[in-house]
C-alpha cells in the first residue's frame, strides 16, 4: 500500500425516483433548460451530468443533481441570470456507464459549455479526457473518481472520501477505545484503511482491525461477526463504509450483537445519509446514535435554507430533488461557486477560458458557510502528492438523534495533516 493507492467512493444511497410533477422538466437522455429571454449579455452555457436512472444492482442514480441544476437555472434566470447572462443549462444521462461519461464529456465540448458543474461520474478516465482538450474545466464534482482530485481541469469542492475517511478516524478517537472497520476488499479499500489508521495513530488510539468484505455480498455474517469480535463489547465503534451494502452490512450486524454490547456504530456520508435513515425507520432506524462524517453542515442547519426556499419556489414539486441528499447540496455548492467566478470575470463574452483564468488566479468562493472560503491556487492545496487538487480538506462531525443528522460538534474540523501523513508513510 502507498500514498497513492486512494480508496475508490463507495457507490451513494439511491434518491427515491417517482413521478414528476407536472410543470418539471424530464430527462430521457441530454435534456437542455433555456432559461429566460431578453438578456443584454450572450448567454453562459454549462453542463451538468449525473446517472438517471440507472438499472441495475450496484447502479447509481443521482438524477437530483440535474434536477437540482435546472432548479437552479430557472431561480437565477427569473432573477436576471448571472450578472445579466442567461444561464444556459444542458443536462445529461451518465448512465453509471464510461460510455455515458464519455459521451456526456462530448456532450459539453460540442455544446461550448464554459464549464461542467456540480455532476457524479465514477468514470474520470472517460471523461477528463475530453474536457483537458477542449479546456473545460470541472468545477464541484461529487468526487467519485479520483481524476477530479489529479486533473489540472478539476476544481473540486471537497476534500471526497480521502477526508471523509481522515475525519471519521478524527470523530472515532474522541470516544472509541477501539474501532473496527469494513471496507471493500479492493485497492481502493486499502486506501480506506490506512486512511483511517493514519488518522488514529495520530490520535494515539490503537490501529483499527481492519475486515475486508465484498462489495456485492448480500449477507455480512462474517465480517459482522470479526468487527464485533475487534471492536469488543464496551467502548469499541465499528464503523463500515460499503457504500450502498453499508445498510446490508449493519442488518447483519445487528442481528449478531448481543442487546447487551455497548457498541457504537459509525460511516461516512454517501454511504449512510439522511434519506437512508428516513428509509429504514427514523427515530427507530438502526441507525440511530451513529456516528457520521461529512463534508457541510447538517440538513437541519440555517445555512441550507436558501437551497431549501429555491427548491419550494422552482423544483416545481420534482421528486427528484431531495435536500438532504448529499449529490444535491453538492450542486448547489458548485453553482453557488459559478455564479461568482461569472459575476467576477465582468464581460460581456464568458468562455471555457476565461473561466479557467479566473479560477487560477484565486477568485475567491463564499459558499456561505457550507464550506470554507473556497480558492484553487496553487499554493491553496493542500500539496500531497497522492491528492493534489484538494483545496478544502475540513469536514463536518454529525450524529443521528431522533431520526435526525445534527451535529455533533459544531463547526469543521480540518484533517490536512492526516491526509498529508497518510501521504508521505503510505
Amino acid at each position: 500500500m502507498t500514498g497513492r493507492q486512494r480508496p475508490i467512493l463507495p457507490r451513494p444511497i439511491r434518491p427515491l425516483i417517482g413521478t414528476v410533477a407536472a410543470g418539471a422538466l424530464l430527462m430521457t437522455g441530454c435534456g437542455v433548460l433555456p432559461g429566460a429571454s431578453g438578456d443584454s449579455r450572450e448567454p453562459v452555457t454549462v453542463v451538468t451530468w449525473a446517472p438517471s436512472g440507472a438499472s441495475g444492482p450496484d447502479s447509481a442514480d443521482m438524477a437530483g443533481m440535474t434536477a437540482m441544476a435546472q432548479t437552479y437555472a430557472r431561480w437565477i434566470n427569473g432573477s436576471g441570470g448571472i450578472d445579466g447572462h442567461r444561464l444556459r443549462v444542458v443536462t445529461c444521462d451518465e448512465q453509471d456507464t464510461s460510455i455515458g461519461a464519455g459521451r456526456c464529456a462530448r456532450r459539453a465540448v460540442e455544446e461550448k459549455a464554459v464549464a461542467v458543474v456540480g455532476s457524479y461520474s465514477r468514470y474520470g478516465r472517460a471523461f477528463m479526457a475530453p474536457l483537458e482538450v477542449a479546456g473545460i474545466p470541472y468545477i464541484g464534482g461529487y468526487g467519485a473518481s479520483e481524476e477530479e482530485f489529479r486533473s489540472y481541469m478539476s476544481y473540486p469542492v471537497t476534500g471526497g472520501q480521502f477526508a471523509l475517511l481522515a475525519g471519521n478516524a478524527k470523530q472515532l478517537a474522541r470516544g472509541c477505545e477501539r474501532v473496527s472497520l469494513v471496507r471493500p476488499d479492493t485497492l481502493g479499500g486499502d486506501g480506506q484503511s490506512w486512511l483511517l489508521r493514519t488518522g488514529l495513530t495520530e490520535a494515539r488510539r490503537p490501529a483499527p482491525a481492519d475486515i475486508r468484505a465484498s462489495e456485492t455480498a448480500t449477507s455480512y455474517d462474517s465480517a459482522a461477526g470479526q468487527a464485533l469480535a475487534g471492536a469488543g463489547t464496551s467502548g469499541g465503534c465499528v464503523t463500515a463504509v460499503l457504500g450502498d451494502r453499508t445498510e446490508t452490512f449493519f442488518d447483519s450486524f445487528r442481528r449478531l450483537a448481543p442487546a447487551t454490547a455497548a457498541v457504537s456504530i459509525s460511516s461516512v456520508l454517501g454511504s449512510v445519509g439522511q434519506p437512508l435513515i428516513d428509509r429504514t425507520g427514523g427515530r427507530d432506524s438502526p441507525f440511530e446514535g451513529a456516528y457520521v462524517t461529512g463534508w457541510y453542515p447538517d440538513a437541519g442547519d440555517a445555512r441550507w435554507n436558501r437551497m431549501r426556499q429555491v427548491i419550494r419556489e422552482h423544483a416545481f414539486g420534482d421528486n427528484r430533488i431531495d435536500p438532504n441528499d448529499t449529490g444535491v447540496q453538492t450542486t448547489w455548492i458548485a453553482y453557488t461557486a459559478l455564479k461568482s467566478i461569472v459575476e467576477s470575470l465582468d464581460e460581456p463574452g464568458i468562455t471555457a477560458g476565461k473561466v479557467t483564468k479566473a479560477l487560477n488566479k484565486g477568485i475567491r468562493v463564499d459558499t456561505g458557510g457550507l464550506t470554507p472560503q473556497l480558492r484553487w491556487r496553487y499554493e491553496d492545496m493542500i500539496g500531497s502528492d497522492s491528492y493534489p487538487r484538494i483545496v478544502n480538506s475540513k469536514v463536518t462531525f454529525q450524529v443521528v438523534r431522533d431520526g435526525k443528522l445534527v451535529a455533533d460538534k459544531k463547526g469543521f474540523v480540518d484533517v490536512t495533516k492526516t491526509l498529508s501523513d497518510a501521504s508521505a508513510t503510505g
